[in-house]
């Protein structure tokens, strides 16, 4: 894992530090969002809040990770896809957010549908929020 971290750094132009690999490593093994919340709980011991802001501030701006929006208006984060980079995000993909255990997961082979906005309006950025029960949960 601590390779593909390294490359993931390199490729987005990151140092190497050991509050990203570590950081990065809790995003690599999770297969949901996290909140800042989350993150802060698994690296409490080594990290402190102020550097797990930061350093998600910046792998938000350099495009590696994106925000994920829930019900409940609070922010998570997950791992971009290929297309992302400093120069902006380019997915639109549906996020789903399980009622029962409460993960929010990108589906990012579903797309999200055509807009037509009034004349004038020019989309930015679209979150698309499903909510059900996941696989796990549902079984």
């Amino acid at each position: 894992m601590e390779a593909v971290s390294n490359r993931l750094l390199k490729d987005f132009r990151l140092r190497t530090t050991q509050s990203r690999q570590e950081i990065l490593h809790l995003f690599l093994r999770s297969d949901y969002a996290l909140s800042h919340g989350d993150i802060e709980k698994e690296v409490e011991s080594s990290l402190d809040r102020v550097t797990v802001y930061r350093t998600l501030k910046t792998f938000l701006d350099k495009g590696l990770i994106h925000k994920v929006l829930d019900d409940e208006g609070s922010l998570k984060y997950a791992l971009c896809n290929e297309a992302c980079s400093v120069a902006g995000h380019h997915h639109n993909h549906v996020h789903f957010k399980c009622v029962e255990c409460g993960q929010t997961n990108c589906l990012t082979d579903v797309e999200v549908p055509a807009m037509r906005l009034p004349k004038g309006y020019k989309v930015k950025e679209i979150n698309l929020l499903i909510q059900g029960v996941c696989e796990a949960c549902s079984g």
